[in-house]
């Protein structure tokens, strides 16, 4: 008996350790190489450019392979040419889905680190963390093509086309969290802008904080995701919530999931309000920040686990 108590015990402990384990970390070195990956086309890897559009999906599609889960293509034509998002699922396949996605496409002929290498290798990074981990959600992870002008606030972009494909085949999803720019920061008073003056007094001057933004009246998730990332999350969040009418608010893939009626919400450095760099050639990954990258990386992961 005396033994079996003691094994008893010693169970009780591992479980314990087991469970008190830390959980994995974002690392910075992974964040680089997929940011030189994605900057060092031949050429801007936009809609023009499709052999280097072409080569950023492809290396997306060889970083998702390295994960355990389905990875797919899902294609489609504008005129005559084709285009692809990459998908990666991972967890319970009839469990309710969320989406996690970020375009891997630039603005014209520029390298687009922070818009948008960095919420792709955020992507890349949050499936290496996520694809070990026991998963209560199916999760798909989407690199979208065609977020950028002239396809912006069109059907083509990448992300309308999975938000339809995902209505068309009645897919339960509670909610999309939308990865768009998410490297740049900057501790100098006066570092950060916003679409209306008054906000400066609440939100402050100084760009040191990666940002919660979605519209008003949307939902439950996005209540749930905003409070668990800002508890999670290593460096300092902050939330605004406006009308999807005032600028900035619904500038990612995150406006098409509100087109189909799922709750969706963007995470980002605040684009140009604070990156002078906005849709620049100066937008190079010697600019960006890996480390808060990392934090913010973590902060998703651990906010996904956390969702009920």
């Amino acid at each position: 008996m005396r033994f079996l108590l003691t094994l008893f015990a010693v169970l009780l402990q591992i479980d314990g350790a087991l469970q008190a384990a830390p959980l994995p970390k974002a690392d910075t070195l992974q964040l680089k190489q997929h940011i030189t990956a994605l900057t060092s086309t031949a050429a801007p890897r936009n809609y023009k450019n499709i052999p280097d559009l072409n080569k950023a999906a492809t290396y997306i599609k060889d970083e998702f392979r390295k994960q355990r889960g389905q990875v797919e293509e899902q294609t489609y034509l504008v005129g005559q040419q084709e285009y692809r998002n990459i998908i990666l699922t991972l967890g319970p396949a009839n469990a309710p889905r969320l989406v996690v996605g970020a375009h891997y496409d630039v603005c014209g002929d520029q390298v687009g680190a922070d818009d948008n290498a960095s919420g792709v290798a955020g992507l890349l990074e949050l499936a290496r963390l996520l694809h070990e981990q026991p998963l209560r959600h199916r999760i798909e992870l989407v690199a979208y093509t065609l977020e950028e002008p002239p396809f912006f606030r069109t059907e083509h972009m990448g992300s309308f086309v999975h938000a339809q494909a995902l209505q068309q085949a009645q897919a339960k999803v509670i909610g999309m969290v939308s990865l768009e720019m998410i490297g740049y920061f900057s501790d100098e008073k006066n570092s950060q802008r916003y679409p209306l003056k008054p906000m400066k007094l609440v939100y402050g001057s100084k760009g040191n904080y990666i940002s919660v933004v979605q519209k008003f009246g949307n939902g439950r998730f996005g209540r749930q995701f905003k409070k668990q990332f800002r508890a999670e999350a290593p460096l300092p969040v902050k939330s605004v919530k406006a009308p999807a009418f005032v600028p900035g608010i619904d500038f990612s893939d995150h406006r098409n999931y509100w087109h189909f009626g799922y709750s969706a919400l963007m995470i980002t450095d605040t684009a140009f309000y604070r990156n002078g760099n906005y849709h620049q050639p100066s937008d190079t990954a010697d600019t960006l920040d890996l480390l808060r990258m990392g934090q913010v990386v973590d902060g998703v992961h651990r906010a996904i686990l956390k969702l009920k």
